[in-house]
């Protein structure tokens, strides 16, 4: 296990980080206890997240009256919101000597208070504004926790670290709507009693994250080779930042984020689709994210180390192609459950394949002192992605039908990956611009 122990090197804020083992026959090596700490600080409060979002569409349609269409809107608008919030969190995190800690704890913070603000949230000003703020701690928390996690790994085992870190948050996704369910079926006030138990939880996740997780998050020392540069050295600035995508690895990378995200149809208009296509009755509807969250909790490790072999934008793209093949069984003439279970198997293992994959591959490409910054820009970039693909999905859908704006997206989908690859050929995974090999 590893403790992280920061080190400043230089003017210009350049850091060596570690340089992985790669003896023969030397095993991997254990997962860094940070890394941990942050899973479970995630596995915690995501829990808390899905007992919310598991009763909250039902909460404002039969609830509170909103249509389904508003909800979307509402939830879009939301989500968009802490997608911008997250260049912020990046980039503040990075400033002042690395806060990672401290912005990502304002961020748990922030979505902790929510939740029992949700127990007076009963018009629809209100709830926006609630929501609002849960999704400004989520966006302020997404940048800093992934640097730390980047920060505290052997570039060789990063694909391995997000993918345990994604497998402890994913069984907290698991279990956050059973918790609700459990909770509805035993009390009177069920959403008060939801909402109350939810806000108990996420600040138990904040309360680990204090207490165990590490001010600062550096890679291991042992293999710490320093190179001090000249001069003064200065926090980030904001230009610095933005300057990052001067960087063509990840400009190219960011650019392939955005544009594979523009052909993901989100999880919500899937799980619709198989329904329908499927003739799958109502009440077992809130069984499919638990289908995917299952297979994205199994392969999440296993696909994390694969990346560390075969390359991650290697991983990250075919995870893509397996969300193609998931497209095209939804549109096949095959139906029932055994389809509609493959679908799913199909839909887990591209998450288990992008998402701690994309997080470990862009720490490849960002200097230690942006990391931050850097996994801001690239999360924000397909947060942003993924969200207009959703309005533009609707939009179709509305138009033509769900199977039709499915296919035109499967094809975009095509497309995007064939120029994702072109764009990705002949990069180097193997150092980080801060490292400097042994």
């Amino acid at each position: 296990m590893y403790l992280a122990d920061s080190r400043s090197t230089g003017s210009r804020g350049t850091e060596a980080a570690a340089v992985p083992d790669t003896r023969p026959g030397r095993r991997p090596a254990a997962v860094p206890s940070t890394v941990l700490a942050l899973g479970a600080v995630s596995l915690i409060t995501d829990v808390s997240s899905e007992m919310v979002t598991a009763v909250l569409p039902l909460y404002v349609v039969a609830g509170l009256g909103l249509s389904p269409l508003g909800f979307g809107l509402l939830d879009g608008i939301n989500n968009g919101v802490g997608a911008l919030v997250r260049l912020a969190g990046g980039h503040l995190a990075d400033r002042g000597g690395r806060r990672h800690k401290l912005v990502a704890g304002l961020g748990y913070g922030l979505s902790a208070l929510c939740k029992p603000l949700l127990l007076l949230a009963h018009t629809l000003p209100v709830l926006s504004a609630v929501l609002a703020v849960d999704r400004t701690g989520k966006g302020l928390r997404t940048a800093p926790r992934d640097a730390m996690i980047s920060l505290a790994t052997e570039p060789a085992q990063r694909g391995r670290a997000f993918g345990v870190h994604r497998a402890m948050d994913t069984t907290g996704a698991l279990l956050g709507p059973l918790l609700a369910f459990a909770v509805l079926r035993a009390t009177v006030d069920g959403y008060d009693a939801v909402f109350a138990v939810s806000g108990c939880v996420a600040v138990l996740g904040v309360v680990v994250l204090v207490l165990f997780v590490p001010r600062r998050a550096d890679a291991p020392a042992a293999a710490v080779r320093p190179t001090p540069p000249p001069g003064p050295d200065r926090p980030p600035a904001l230009r610095d930042a933005i300057g990052l995508l001067r960087r063509p690895e990840l400009r190219r990378l960011t650019l392939c984020a955005a544009l594979l995200g523009l052909t993901t149809v989100s999880d919500s208009f899937l799980y619709l689709l198989l329904q329908r296509e499927g003739n799958l009755p109502a009440h077992l509807f809130p069984l499919l994210p638990l289908g995917t969250a299952a297979l994205f909790l199994l392969l999440a490790v296993p696909l994390g180390a694969l990346a560390d072999r075969v390359g991650r934008r290697r991983l990250f793209l075919a995870g893509h192609g397996v969300l193609l093949l998931g497209y095209g069984l939804v549109l096949s003439p095959w139906h029932g459950v055994p389809a509609l279970l493959a679908v799913l198997v199909l839909h887990g293992t591209f998450y288990a394949a992008t998402d701690g994959v994309l997080a470990a591959a862009t720490a490849a490409v960002v200097p230690a002192r942006h990391q931050g910054a850097g996994q801001a820009l690239v999360g924000t970039g397909q947060a942003l992605a993924r969200f207009a693909c959703s309005l533009a999905f609707g939009a179709a859908w509305s138009l033509w039908g769900g199977r039709t704006a499915l296919a035109l997206t499967a094809a975009a989908l095509a497309a995007g990956a064939v120029v994702a690859a072109f764009l990705l050929r002949g990069t180097d995974e193997t150092h980080t611009p801060d490292e400097v090999p042994a």
